[in-house]
């Protein structure tokens, strides 16, 4: 018979893979919904956040350069910082090429650099698994009740994702970049015509899609190994995640995110594999049901 502590921790251990996938889910509904493209690379991006957080610590090290050793906090910062950035770098140089292209070339050209930066990721850092210990502030345990116990590192992470939901409601609610974001995303041309910067605007949104993938990549480090392989499990589960809530809402990434988390951490106490199983059955009845997804895709 399972444990109530058990059932407890895999609820927690859930609410923070949640939180984790939904900061990759979140910054994915905002770039297509926004500029209308399925970046396919964006668990490479979310994977680059892990790095480079790991590259902060001391983890790892890049050849020739060495490592950075400047702790946890910093990295965080560095991990979204270099994630958004090369985020910049595809949107602006690559992207930008095929906005008006059919979604396949788009598709293709963002599996290009998944493939790419795996690559150099791998050759960079090697392929073994890398994983840390919190921070020291964040070890120890907030005990609720013998027995039952919350993890102060996964409470942080759990937080984290709701901070950046509430940040960007109130970005796009309550600023004059919010509106010129919304405006862009209902009608690009006339945003244009009302001068707007729609190439520069769509950069800034990248970045900050990218941003968030890289701060989610960040988070994960101390409570999941990192692998060059960790960019390409994500992204499908941010897909899958996509669907359910609806791509382009945001609230629907929050919901469809927790419930894959949960789903992953509590699915095999009730029956083997049932946690990786559990979320594609849910997708494929959103998509016979309501193909738009539960919050019907409705940008913020």
């Amino acid at each position: 018979m399972v444990s109530l502590g058990l059932v407890f921790d895999q609820i927690i251990t859930g609410l923070s893979i949640g939180a984790s996938l939904f900061l990759i889910a979140v910054g994915l509904s905002l770039i297509f919904g926004v500029l209308d493209v399925l970046n396919f690379a964006h668990g490479v991006l979310f994977m680059t956040g892990s790095y480079a957080a790991l590259w902060s610590i001391g983890e790892v090290s890049i050849p020739v350069v060495g490592t950075l050793g400047i702790g946890f906090w910093p990295g965080i910062l560095i991990g979204a910082l270099v994630a958004g950035l090369l985020g910049v770098f595809i949107e602006a140089g690559f992207i930008r090429r095929v906005y008006d292209r059919e979604p396949l070339d788009q598709l293709l050209l963002t599996f290009a650099f998944v493939l790419m930066l795996t690559d150099v990721i791998r050759t960079t850092f090697g392929s073994g698994s890398n994983v840390v210990d919190a921070p020291a502030l964040l070890r120890g345990n907030l005990v609720l009740t013998s027995g039952l116990s919350l993890p102060l590192y996964r409470a942080f992470v759990i937080l984290m994702s709701i901070v950046v939901l509430a940040g960007i409601f109130l970005v796009l609610r309550t600023t004059n970049i919010g509106r010129l974001v919304r405006a862009t995303s209902s009608d690009r041309d006339m945003a244009a015509l009302m001068g707007v910067n729609v190439p520069r605007l769509y950069t800034l949104v990248f970045f900050v899609g990218a941003a968030l993938a890289g701060l989610g990549g960040t988070l994960i480090v101390p409570i999941q190994s990192v692998t060059p392989a960790l960019g390409n499990n994500v992204i499908i589960n941010a897909f899958v995640i996509a669907v359910i809530g609806g791509l382009g809402s945001f609230g629907g990434a929050f919901v469809g995110a927790y419930f894959v988390g949960i789903s992953i951490a509590v699915g095999s106490l009730i029956v083997a594999g049932a946690g990786q199983l559990i979320p594609f059955v849910a997708m494929i009845a959103v998509l016979l049901v309501k193909p738009e997804g539960l919050f019907g895709g409705e940008t913020a």
